[in-house]
């Protein structure tokens, strides 16, 4: 088995130079294609040239050197940059569809302009799928006088724009928007009754920047476009008040990775008690369960300054991979209005969803996709099973002198915060530049107000205050700064030494650059090795080192504690062992992750082949493919998306309790699959029986105002938002019911009825 993976990794090491090495041949082509004796208006002709062969259909391939020697012009001419042969190998495998993994700091913005600029030549359109609106908007800008010096027309989409600025941005060659604003804008696009109301066209080709986030840790967010939300009960006060009633150990316990809480036999009789139910395990209180489920895991798992904050009056929950704060965000329904009820801010209900889609099947609507990341390597497998992306490392420009020394492991928290401070004072003398990240808003906080008490001045950047990123990462690589971070410090964002000063970077640069510190590991490496990649930019000095406790969540989650769990000292530990647990640690929570992605995958891939076969036959309506008057085409409209929104509520409804069904031997897919495989097939019959019937009432009128006497219209008002779905798999997962739970149940669901039993 070692030996065949050996020769596997052997075979794709060569694979990887042979391609590099016809990257750099190709490269050394463009490089020679010199274009500086040409004018601006013969360069311009030539673009208009390629334009002409892409749209009569030459291959892409053919056109890509002369292309790409245009680009490289441009960008001299515009903007001063003159691209380095590494950035050229990258755009050249993006066109070739691959995901590319490059250094931080090598310029991913400008490799990407070469691709985009070619297959914007067909005219069918590309997207450049951001991290953030501020980057969208920033990259558009940056590199928009290279394409409009080449005849191309650029804009970017922000978040608030109206109908016809997006209809305008979405038109352009090149459209730079975020991921999730694009999925939002398919979602309003699919409940558009007017095709004049819709904004996207065709979607042909994207580059997706920042691709681990956006392919991997946010690919299974639900967006969800709802109509206008209600105003809900506080009912879920009376959940949260019975749940802080209840003791651990004596009523609830967690599983194995404090990912799920249950209640006991005791705890569930407790309950019955104070709600005054009877039994909580009869069908009909199904939904008074799940409520007082939904009030356990927010009152227990669920962590203010850690996974939300409470900002003017509301609840802002915090991406566990950024650290920001996730805008427009919720958890599933239930579980917000617990949250709200914990914390004692109003709740209001997520209205009726009317569409939604995973960022991951959003983007499998592009027929042509590439990405670019600093960090791919370690998911290679994963890009490659889940979009068949293959991943391909790029050599840095200038080689990478950044030290990363190996971690620092303490058998307790408070030796390893005591050892960060005095890390942090010694290293802060000398005037090196440090930049801590933290894993919370908590956290970064506490090692704040230590550093402060330390004489350490400090600027600290976390979901708080995050409106000031920008201003407070330009700064962080100044003479004596010190920066307390959560995960949000960074992508897409360079820290220059010495602030971009080439005086004081020269200064910095002597202190040995930028040092990087980890105050914990975290579950993927991708993280850590985005947090080391903030230091060491082109070829710069730095270095990175990360802090950890065998009393941190992840360790104890895997009882490392527990070999020596009686030694107890302030140095740090030596043994090396440690440190390949440590990495096996974080492999086995990477894989776990994986799984919980392919199996939520699953639930999610059926709904969404229904979602198309329903929404091609809307799309041919809305266009007037299918011979209908307008009157036929508004009812139809109106009954798919009506039909279609009920289905969406029976499938949530499935899922609530699909696991269940594990109790009974049966598979809860499986069973999922049929329910919601039952209740599509109904929905064509219900769609033709409706409309019918409303066009009978409407007799042939084709006058708009009679359609809306009938309530033929859109939703008065629409919202956008998406789903922490990773609570979903916590509170839905039957490996998440211990043994004893399940013995409960089954007593509880049996015994009592058979017998008579009231307490047991």
């Amino acid at each position: 088995m070692h030996t065949a993976i050996k020769w596997m990794r052997e075979f794709k090491d060569r694979d990887t130079r042979y391609k590099l090495k016809g990257y750099r041949d190709k490269a050394e082509l463009i490089r020679k294609r010199s274009l500086e004796a040409w004018d601006d208006q013969l360069l311009q002709s030539e673009s208009l040239r390629l334009k002409k062969e892409a749209e009569s259909g030459t291959p892409l391939d053919e056109l890509l050197v002369d292309a790409y020697a245009l680009v490289c012009e441009a960008a001299k001419r515009t903007l001063g940059l003159q691209p380095y042969d590494v950035q050229v190998m990258a755009a050249i495998a993006l066109h070739e569809r691959f995901l590319i993994e490059q250094h931080t700091g090598e310029g991913k913005t400008l490799s990407a302009v070469m691709p985009a600029y070619l297959h914007a030549l067909t005219g069918n359109g590309v997207h450049v799928l951001t991290f953030n609106d501020y980057l969208a908007n920033r990259d558009a800008e940056w590199m928009g006088p290279i394409y409009r010096f080449l005849g191309l027309t650029v804009h970017a989409v922000q978040a608030g724009m109206s109908l016809s600025e997006k209809r305008k941005a979405y038109a352009a060659d090149i459209t730079y928007v975020t991921a999730k604003e694009a999925g939002f804008d398919y979602l309003r696009d699919t409940i558009a009754l007017n095709e004049i109301d819709t904004v996207h066209r065709p979607f042909h080709y994207v580059i997706v920047d920042e691709a681990d986030s956006l392919l991997l840790d946010e690919a299974r967010v639900p967006l969800v476009i709802a109509g206008e939300p209600g105003s809900s009960g506080d009912d879920g006060i009376r959940f949260a008040e019975v749940a802080r009633q209840l003791e651990q150990d004596e009523h609830y316990d967690f599983d194995e990775f404090k990912r799920n809480v249950y209640l006991n036999e005791a705890g569930s009789a407790k309950a019955e008690s104070l709600l005054g139910c009877g039994d909580l395990y009869e069908s009909h209180n199904s939904q008074l369960l799940s409520s007082l489920n939904c009030a356990l895991h927010a009152e227990l798992l669920l962590k203010k300054d850690v996974d939300y904050i409470v900002r003017d009056g509301k609840i802002e929950l915090i991406d566990e991979y950024t650290g920001r704060v996730a805008e427009n965000r919720h958890l599933p329904d239930g579980l917000q209005a617990a949250l709200s009820a914990k914390e004692g801010v109003p709740h209001r209900a997520g209205g009726k969803v009317l569409g939604t889609i995973t960022l991951q099947h959003f983007l499998s609507l592009y027929p042509k996709i590439c990405g670019m990341t600093a960090t791919a390597h370690v998911s290679a497998i994963e890009f490659e099973h889940i979009y068949a992306l293959q991943v391909v490392q790029i050599p840095p420009n200038r080689p990478n002198i950044r030290i990363d020394h190996p971690y620092r492991i303490y058998t307790h928290k408070e030796a390893k915060f005591k050892a960060l401070v005095q890390e942090i004072s010694s290293v802060h003398r000398a005037g090196r530049p440090i930049l801590i990240g933290t894993s919370s808003v908590e956290a970064s906080d506490r090692l704040a107000e230590a550093l402060a008490v330390a004489g350490v001045p400090c600027h600290v950047l976390n979901a708080k205050n995050d409106s000031e990123e920008a201003e407070i990462i330009a700064k962080a690589g100044e003479i004596g700064a010190v920066t307390v971070s959560t995960n949000m410090a960074g992508r897409g964002v360079d820290i220059r030494l010495g602030g971009g000063n080439p005086t004081q970077a020269e200064a910095v640069a002597k202190l040995g650059g930028l040092y990087v510190i980890g105050t914990h590991m975290h579950q993927s490496v991708r993280i850590d090795n985005q947090l080391r990649g903030r230091s060491g930019r082109q070829g710069d000095p730095g270095a990175s080192v990360f802090f950890v406790s065998l009393e941190d969540e992840l360790l104890l989650q895997f009882g490392i504690d527990q070999a020596i769990r009686d030694l107890r000292q302030d140095d740090a530990l030596e043994e090396s062992v440690l440190h390949s647990k440590i990495a096996h640690i974080q492999r086995v929570i990477m894989g776990q992750n994986f799984d919980i992605r392919q199996e939520l995958n699953r639930y999610s891939d059926m709904v969404e082949e229904q979602r198309r076969i329903l929404y091609e036959e809307r799309l041919g309506i809305l266009k007037g493919e299918t011979p209908m008057s307008p009157s036929e085409q508004r009812v139809r409209l109106y009954y798919i998306d009506k039909f279609w929104a009920d289905h969406l509520a029976y499938v949530s409804y499935i899922r609530e309790s699909i696991h269940l069904t594990s109790l009974t031997h049966r598979k809860p897919i499986d069973e999922f699959h049929a329910q919601i495989i039952q209740a599509y097939e109904q929905i064509p019959a219900n769609i033709n029986r409706e409309s019918a019937n409303m066009l009978v009432k409407l007799g042939g009128s084709n006058d708009p105002a009679t359609w809306e006497k009938f309530g033929l219209k859109s939703p008065t008002s629409t919202w956008t938002y998406t789903v922490n779905d990773q609570y979903t798999e916590y509170l839905q997962n039957p490996g998440s019911w211990a043994p004893g739970t399940i013995i409960a149940y089954w007593i509880r669901k049996l015994a009592r009825p058979l017998f008579g039993w009231r307490e047991f």
